[in-house]
């Protein structure tokens, strides 16, 4: 562990490997994809620092996190054309301030040799599921770096 980093938080960014399938680092937050992919593109958006409310970030890393969304947004739309997006802030297993970004899909999406699909459409998206394989994270990431 680096003397910049907190238990909590290494095991958070171990758990959903977040260096690794990271998509942009920025100044306050970490924006990757999920293991699990709920739906195609799903992420987690997570501060870079260890908290665990959400009332304790400072006003620069909620300033940040407009423009953060704004970038997740846009990029997400130009490269799967989602038709709405869910930020889940639960933290009740994880308590490190992160959301899960999951974009929405009324009907299916073809990527990567696969036809995806959004089970949860339009009601709760389903979270819970095996880790995708590394070639189809590597491409999801690839594909949202590649649409920024």
């Amino acid at each position: 562990m680096s003397s910049k980093t907190h238990p909590e938080l290494d095991a958070f960014e171990e758990k959903f490997r977040t260096r690794e399938l990271l998509v942009r680092e920025f100044e306050h937050w970490l924006w990757s994809v999920r293991p699990i992919q709920a739906t195609l593109g799903a992420g987690v958006l997570s501060l870079k620092r260890y908290a665990e409310k959400f009332s304790d970030l400072s006003e620069r890393e909620t300033g940040e996190l407009a423009r953060v969304v704004t970038v997740i947004e846009k990029t997400l739309s130009e490269a799967f054309h989602y038709d709405k997006i869910n930020y889940l802030m639960l933290m009740m297993v994880d308590p490190h301030v992160h959301f899960h970004v999951i974009p929405r899909y009324a009907s299916a999406r073809r990527f990567a040799g696969r036809e995806w699909q959004d089970p949860g459409w339009p009601a709760l998206p389903q979270l819970a599921g095996e880790p995708s394989d590394a070639e189809t994270l590597r491409a999801v990431v690839e594909k949202l770096k590649s649409a920024q």
